[in-house]
């Protein structure tokens, strides 16, 4: 089990893999364009690859299978060992997705909704399948049976694929998302943060560093 961390913040990745809980990056075209609109992409991603470790999902943006796979080499080129692939979901994605796990490319396919569509993923052999938990409630569908049924098909199959759930909205997805079998929830860091805090950790915190002060107080002549 592992997270990532759904991010285009190179300041903010690298204080938040200071923490150790962290083994990976996922970009996609919307968080880049709301983070940094005016950045060039390929100076973005190595400044990410600078401040992180693991692999970072970068997403294509073009439609056609040629276009996708020209453009994917361009990606890869940045750091072969790291720059995963994100492939949207469809007929030509999983062509593209097929393709480059020929060449030994690491590959995310991405916009899950379904179990089918994960298993679909699996078997064109992408390194990462990711479900969207957040947008499957969207539909008013319980995203629990997708994770779920989708790692037991993983296992009983013994694919190789890692399914990855991304789309969170709140820690209970989080939650839902270890429970059912994910083997990477990736968050964003205002959802990362809200993992660490509890109101009754820092009334424990306060009350035992309190005490101490008191007895730090008494021992004075």
């Amino acid at each position: 089990m592992a997270f990532f961390i759904d991010s285009s913040e190179p300041k903010e990745i690298k204080e938040l893999f200071a923490w150790g809980v962290l083994c990976g990056v996922t970009t996609n075209p919307l968080i880049i364009a709301r983070e940094a609109p005016d950045a060039d992409l390929g100076e973005r991603i190595r400044e990410i690859l600078a401040v992180s470790t693991g692999d970072v999902s970068v997403e294509l943006t073009t439609e056609t299978e040629g276009e996708m796979l020209e453009e994917a080499a361009g990606y890869h080129a940045w750091d072969p060992a790291r720059i995963c692939i994100k492939v949207p979901m469809g007929e030509t994605g999983l062509r593209v997705v097929h393709a480059l796990t020929k060449r030994g490319v690491k590959t995310n396919m991405t916009c899950l909704m379904a179990m089918n569509q994960a298993y679909l993923a699996a078997l064109a052999g992408a390194t990462y399948v990711s479900i969207f938990s957040g947008r499957v409630r969207d539909m008013g569908y319980d995203v629990r049976p997708v994770i779920t049924g989708t790692r037991a098909l993983l296992d009983r199959e013994k694919l190789a694929s890692k399914i990855i759930v991304g789309s969170m909205r709140h820690l209970m997805d989080v939650n839902e998302a270890l429970e059912c079998g994910a083997h990477i929830p990736t968050v964003t860091p205002p959802i990362l943060r809200k993992m660490v805090w509890n109101p009754r950790t820092i009334e424990t915190v306060n009350e035992f560093n309190t005490a101490w002060r008191n007895r730090s107080k008494k021992q004075l002549p």
